[in-house]
């Protein structure tokens, strides 16, 4: 009798030791699990994010987002589904979204890492049905459309007013799908990104509908993410703070070529440049100046060589990376030496952000403009650039 009580007392003592272990390793689990989020704002660094839309067997739009949380300073590369390259995760040449439709986010993400030369810790994905509902939650999306649409396929019509106007869920696919004779890839991927913007405009003005308890769980349930429901909260309480009126997408530049009966846009310099854009991008939204673009800034080009179409192609370049360039020209000579930087506005940072981007050190401030001077060239333009012998075409060499 004595044994069965030691017996009966020792697998008590055990089931014990075992329940007061499995208690501690379940607080000592939910105690060690760290929000990404918050371990981001912990240490001032950027949130980079990867925004994809879809629609079943297509990619709509692809961006990456920076967003600076210190100073809710934000950047947004536009990345091309026909973006071409050697991509290693399908192992042959081709469009940079049949990445994302025949290996997932995952390679996907990988691969833009590579393009962009930058860790992209989070992802968001929503295919157009989604995109549909959340537009609807949101009390739909302001986009500015130019002209009307009314256009009439074989199976469907496509009907859209003109001017800035909210669309709703069902309206939102139609501005997304409607394709116009003569349209360009450029315009649709110009449509796609004013989709996108709509999109981060209604989450800002909408950050306490976003955020509610009761209506967040939809968005839980919408949005998709490798990030548990607290980590989604937290994300999409950072984005929220975007304000995309100021937010002006970069995008990828290149050569059209085609390859198996595919046309693919290769990007110019092996690359080089988007990871030179995205560089510049990320070291500009974390400056302790106000130097970030709060506006876009407009240049003048003009060539002071005999090389033909160097104005042009840089041109091209710069706008590229968020530039408007108003005219491209050639100089008062084609006998330039040394490329020079001209500073219309005074603004040592931004004039400095453009000389690094191109190499360019010799930069002079123009002579402050009186308001009756006219419409001078000058004034319409923030920086003339006078491309010299120096400069290859990328870089001025010394």
């Amino acid at each position: 009798m004595g044994k069965k009580n030691n017996i009966g007392n020792s697998a008590l003592f055990l089931v014990l030791i075992f329940a007061v272990l499995a208690i501690s390793a379940f607080i000592l689990f939910f105690s060690l699990r760290t929000d990404p989020v918050e371990e981001v704002l912990k240490n001032d660094q950027l949130l980079k994010i990867l925004f994809v839309l879809s629609d079943e067997d297509s990619v709509i739009s692809t961006d990456v987002i920076l967003y600076y949380p210190v100073t809710q300073r934000t950047a947004m590369f536009d990345i091309p589904g026909r973006t071409g390259a050697i991509y290693s995760s399908v192992g042959r040449v081709d469009r940079i979204d049949s990445v994302y439709l025949e290996k997932g986010i995952q390679s996907y993400k990988q691969e833009i890492e590579k393009l962009l030369d930058t860790t992209i810790p989070f992802t968001l994905e929503i295919n157009l049905d989604q995109f549909s509902q959340l537009t609807d939650l949101l009390g739909g999306l302001r986009i500015f459309i130019p002209s009307p649409v009314d256009i009439k396929t074989e199976t469907d019509y496509f009907l859209l007013p003109s001017g800035s106007v909210t669309l709703d869920g069902d309206k939102i696919k139609t501005y997304i799908k409607y394709r116009e004779e003569g349209e360009t890839e450029f315009d649709i991927q110009e449509r796609m990104q004013n989709t996108v913007l709509g999109f981060l405009n209604a989450l800002h003005e909408k950050k306490d509908l976003v955020l509610g308890d009761r209506t967040f769980e939809y968005f839980t349930k919408l949005l998709k993410t490798d990030m548990d429901k607290d980590g989604l909260k937290s994300l999409l309480s950072e984005i929220t703070n975007i304000d995309s009126e100021r937010l002006s997408p970069q995008t990828i530049t290149g050569s059209i070529r085609d390859v198996d009966g595919k046309q693919l846009l290769f990007p110019y310099y092996d690359g080089q440049l988007i990871k030179d854009a995205c560089k510049q991008s990320m070291s500009a939204l974390v400056a302790s100046t106000n130097m970030v673009f709060d506006r876009t800034y407009v240049l003048e080009i003009q060539n002071g060589t005999t090389v033909q179409g160097l104005a042009k192609n840089t041109a091209a370049l710069l706008q590229s990376i968020g530039y408007d360039v108003l005219t491209t020209t050639n100089a008062d000579s084609n006998n330039y030496d040394k490329t020079i930087i001209i500073d219309h506005i005074n603004n040592s940072q931004v004039a400095s952000s453009l000389g690094e981007f191109i190499m360019c050190e010799n930069i002079v401030v123009d002579e402050v403009q009186s308001e009756d001077a006219g419409l001078d060239a000058n004034l319409l333009v923030d920086f003339t650039i006078i491309l010299g012998k120096d400069f290859d075409g990328r870089y001025v060499r010394d």
